[in-house]
């Protein structure tokens, strides 16, 4: 098993270029499943979680190739392949938006319960439901989901008690283009990764209106074709390394990435004092934008509350929180997405960081610096924020359970060095 061994208490300075985000690339990946011939998707990460997908996707028929380019070149070979076993599907949660896909081409498909970060109790009873609603017979047994039907669209509302639902909007979204007749997805999610998965959709031949609200209006058609893509930058990296060059005093240039993604992102980091400014980018329009930011002496305290897109997304909770341990006052995140998602606050005390759950927050005091020691990831984005503490900290760090960490950045400690940070991988 794999450790990241971070000498802390050097400030970042550089630039570096955000990969494709992995939150669009699997869905994306996953609706290859709807289409006649061979897509080519460029800007697809090379993380665990899409090298899981893959495995996934060829097990169900699907042929995946890697090209010398980076991009993945995927067609459907087999259409009688319908099942995705738990050995593949427990590794990830997103595996499951392989149903929607296989049950709108294929009129059937079975489906591990999936697995993924230990962030609380997560149902998948809005996929059930929104796959319902358009005439799914589903019935859980052994541990799995059986669907079966001919679709046809509805009128349906997707929210639950947290608001909308990403994967299940993609998940009733890819299976509705398919479906007969007209679909309408009321409290659909709204981020810039499902907006990704319709603008594609949409290439292959899907009519769909109102992309990026939260009403989906989708009229089905009776087949969808191959085409060439280009997944969206990955706003989750980017708001990381931000959160980084900031709680280690840093200048840090993030190019590649997409600024009207990250709104809610740069304002919370302007009110913690830092400076944040948008370089104009080239023919790729808001793609390639840059973001600089410029660290404060110390970063001011600071009120945060994760919501659905536009708000401030819950998958930067963990890194900002590292940040704002080091923060000048008392710092409150409320998490409104996944309320039990705080399981790396132990590992960030014990860096010296004074932290405390409450119901649904963090109670940050800052403190002047934090002391490098061996810490533990537990899931992508707490290991994600330890390794932002190890980066500030003084002294040496060793963050074990990489193989978390990998599953959601790319080349990470390669991309720290190339801002001067010393990182080192090492096998336990």
């Amino acid at each position: 098993m794999d450790q990241l061994v971070v000498e802390g208490g050097i400030p970042l300075v550089g630039s570096i270029e955000v990969s494709g985000s992995k939150n669009a690339a699997l869905p994306i990946l996953a609706a290859t499943l709807l289409l006649e011939g061979e897509s080519r998707i460029y800007g697809v990460p090379n993380l665990r979680d899409v090298n899981t997908l893959i495995r996934l996707l060829e097990e169900v028929g699907c042929q995946v190739e890697r090209n010398a380019d980076g991009s993945l070149s995927c067609a459907v070979v087999d259409p009688e392949a319908c099942e995705a076993p738990y050995e593949i599907v427990r590794q990830m949660r997103a595996g499951v938006c392989l149903l929607g896909p296989m049950l709108a081409r294929r009129g059937r498909a079975k489906i591990s319960l999936p697995g993924g970060c230990n962030l609380g109790v997560r149902p998948i009873d809005l996929h059930l439901k929104g796959l319902h609603a358009l005439g799914a017979e589903i019935r859980i047994e052994g541990g799995y989901i059986h669907a079966s039907g001919r679709l046809r669209g509805e009128e349906l509302f997707l929210a639950g008690a947290y608001g909308s639902t990403v994967l299940g909007t993609a998940n009733v979204l890819m299976a509705a283009c398919l479906a007969e007749g007209r679909t309408v997805i009321e409290a659909a999610a709204c981020e810039p990764e499902i907006a990704d998965l319709a603008n594609f959709l949409v290439a292959c031949g899907a009519q769909i209106e109102g992309i990026g609200s939260p009403r989906l209006v989708i009229e089905g058609v009776e087949r969808l074709h191959a085409t060439d893509w280009r997944i969206i930058p990955d706003r989750m990296e980017a708001g990381t390394f931000l959160a980084a060059g900031v709680a280690t005093g840093g200048d840090v240039t993030i190019d590649g990435v997409s600024p009207s993604h990250m709104g809610a992102v740069v304002e919370s980091f302007r009110r913690m004092g830092a400076t944040v400014e948008r370089r104009a980018g080239g023919e790729g329009g808001d793609w390639q934008c840059a973001l600089r930011v410029k660290a404060p002496e110390r970063p001011a305290a600071a009120e945060i509350t994760t919501l659905p897109y536009p708000g401030f997304p819950t998958d930067l909770h963990p890194p900002l929180a590292a940040t704002l341990a080091l923060a000048d006052g008392m710092s409150l995140i409320t998490e409104r997405v996944y309320p039990e998602r705080f399981v790396y606050l132990a590992e960030l005390n014990r860096m010296g960081a004074d932290v405390r759950k409450q119901g649904d927050c963090a109670i940050i005091h800052g403190v002047p610096a934090l002391s490098g020691a061996p810490v533990m990831a537990s899931d992508i984005r707490g290991g994600a924020a330890l390794v932002v503490a190890a980066l500030a900290a003084r002294g040496t760090s060793t963050v074990d359970r990489v193989y978390h960490i990998d599953r959601g950045y790319e080349r990470i400690e390669e991309k720290l060095c190339a801002l001067g940070a010393r990182v080192k991988r090492v096998s336990e």
